[in-house]
């Protein structure tokens, strides 16, 4: 080929070439000129633009009434019975209560030592026939509470001036000293502690007095009554002189000797013991008449 030939087949792209240089640097010159003098020329960068798929609609298969299944009717359901849970209460049975109320005494008194003289066999039956008798001023040692004192009553026989028995028995304080440990066991008691075990088990002592024939009284009432005894027990002013036409002794004076047997024990106890025991059981009422009233 000559080099004529080469030259005009040249010659058309070179003017195209130096068409577009000067285009674009016109271009440049108008964005680099005036305000822009001093502005370097920052190159934009490329943003790739990632066309956005749609997604395809969900075609939502149509449910036809008939195919729905039927669905029963509540009241066609049957009831699923339920077994009840029964309540199981913390208190013993009656029969079997003396441990229960073992294991609770010691928590009463400071002077545990001395619960040696509370008989615990079928404790609560004793309390209830004793407390019952004892509000009707009799009293059922065959149910004491309490062991017997181990020193027996005694009493200073009184002579004449010769020496000869006048047949008159005086009567002996020193010999009160034998329910001394009695009176230091219920005055160690807390008092407020046994109100509420007396609450806790009050359902097996209302058990125990619906025994003796009375269900819908409450023993409380009869509680309170033998507590109201002891409290408006008077000691006589005069010298308790005793006489012993048996084995037993007797009061000489007939107003004494009339009394109740509950108020003829009180008397043999002697004063201070019974001033104690008052106290003792005026604090105890009090707080057990609260205790009823806001159960």
């Amino acid at each position: 080929m000559s080099e004529t030939a080469n030259s005009e087949n040249t010659t058309p792209w070179l003017v195209i070439v130096i068409i577009v240089a000067v285009i674009f640097g016109g271009i440049a010159f108008w964005f680099t000129s005036e305000d822009n003098d001093q502005q370097p020329v920052v190159e934009a960068p490329i943003v790739e633009v990632v066309e956005e798929k749609v997604p395809e609609e969900k075609v939502v298969e149509k449910v036809s009434p008939e195919s729905i299944p039927e669905m029963p009717d509540i009241m066609d359901i049957p009831e699923t019975e339920t077994e009840p849970v029964e309540e199981q209460s913390p208190l013993p049975k009656l029969d079997e209560s003396d441990d229960f109320l073992k294991a609770a005494l010691p928590d009463l008194t400071w002077r545990k030592e001395l619960l040696k003289l509370v008989i615990t066999d079928d404790l609560i039956r004793r309390v209830v026939v004793f407390t019952d008798n004892f509000a009707q001023g009799t009293l059922a040692y065959e149910y004491t509470p309490f062991v017997q004192p181990a020193v027996k009553f005694s009493a200073v026989e009184q002579v004449n001036e010769k020496g000869i028995s006048t047949g008159q028995w005086q009567w002996d304080e020193s010999t009160a000293r034998r329910f001394t440990l009695y009176i230091d066991l219920l005055r160690s008691i807390d008092s407020e502690s046994l109100v509420e075990l007396y609450i806790e088990v009050k359902p097996l002592i209302s058990e125990a007095y619906a025994e003796l024939g009375y269900p819908d009284q409450d023993f409380t009432d009869v509680l309170q009554d033998s507590i109201v005894r002891v409290l408006d027990m008077e000691l006589p002013r005069q010298e308790m002189t005793l006489v012993r036409p048996s084995v037993m002794y007797k009061f000489d004076n007939s107003e004494l000797e009339a009394l109740p047997e509950t108020d003829k024990l009180l008397l043999r106890i002697g004063r201070e013991n019974l001033l104690v025991l008052k106290s003792v059981l005026l604090e105890f009422s009090d707080k057990l008449a609260k205790a009823e009233a806001e159960n």
